[in-house]
């Protein structure tokens, strides 16, 4: 593990205010959308000029702060470092919102040290929020200028709690086994919504929501949220409740308020079947 590196808040911002500043102008302004389903076995999975600009952008940013960094993002491919440290990017995490004019489309930056998360942010530029953790520290929420801990909601019992799910249909993200079981549980919960996306993450650290359980997700999708989700008290692990790594198999996670409601989930889970 290498030290701690200096000026990462700055930068974070600076970040996000270039990711902003391509995803903004596009966003509700009908960006072209090009179909990338075919090539990865989906029905559809839209990604538009946003995200190819937004992480070309950020790309050029991280290299001129940290050139010896590497770099792994959804839209083009990974850059090798010659340190430890690697960036992980997700432009437009819910792409399917973006393209649908649904603020809850978000920037995720993730940092790495020696293939560990560390720090990261979540950041919903429309409506001004962002969830940020540094290395070494605890997560914080901004909107504005107003700037506050985040702290998830601690609630253990899942009768009380309040579940979210991007989408529970078959062939999206779940397989028949996987939608039958997360479909069972959030009918142990007291709530649940869906289509989210990723700003459901940053809910659960504020503590508004309790769980989000998801599959079929890729390392850029979760590797900037497993930082902020753990800074702001959460627990995050597999449905067999191991720890999530870039090996997690086929992308199935749980995000919880507390490791009771983790361990609820992981029992009602940990043994569906893989396709």
């Amino acid at each position: 593990m290498t030290g701690p590196l200096p000026e990462l808040g700055p930068l974070f911002d600076r970040l996000i205010t270039i990711a902003a500043g391509e995803t903004l102008p596009r966003f509700r302004m009908g960006t072209a959308i090009t179909d990338k389903g075919g090539a990865k076995g989906l029905a559809y999975d839209p990604v538009t000029e946003a995200d190819q600009e937004a992480e070309r952008m950020l790309r050029i940013a991280i290299e001129e702060a940290y050139p010896g960094h590497g770099i792994l993002g959804e839209e083009h491919g990974e850059k090798p470092g010659t340190e430890d440290w690697r960036w992980v990017i997700d432009p437009v995490d819910g792409t399917r919102a973006f393209v649908c004019g649904v603020p809850f489309w978000t920037t995720l930056i993730g940092l790495e040290d020696d293939a560990m998360p560390v720090g990261g942010i979540i950041s919903q530029p429309f409506l001004d929020e962002h969830w940020l953790r540094l290395p070494g520290e605890a997560t914080l929420y901004r909107q504005g200028t107003n700037l506050t801990p985040a702290r998830v909601s601690g609630e253990t019992d899942l009768g009380d709690a309040t579940i979210m799910v991007t989408d529970l249909r078959v062939g999206e993200y779940f397989t028949e086994d996987e939608a039958r079981a997360v479909t069972s549980l959030t009918k142990a919960c007291r709530l649940c919504r869906t289509g989210l996306d990723s700003y459901g993450f940053g809910l659960v650290a504020s503590g508004h929501m309790d769980i989000v359980v998801e599959a079929a997700l890729n390392w850029h999708d979760i590797a900037a949220v497993l930082p902020v989700i753990e800074g702001a008290g959460g627990v995050a692990c597999s449905w067999d409740g191991a720890p999530i790594t870039q090996d997690f198999v086929r992308g199935r996670v749980i995000l919880a308020a507390s490791q009771e409601l983790a361990d609820a989930a992981v029992s009602q889970l940990r043994d569906v079947p893989l396709p």
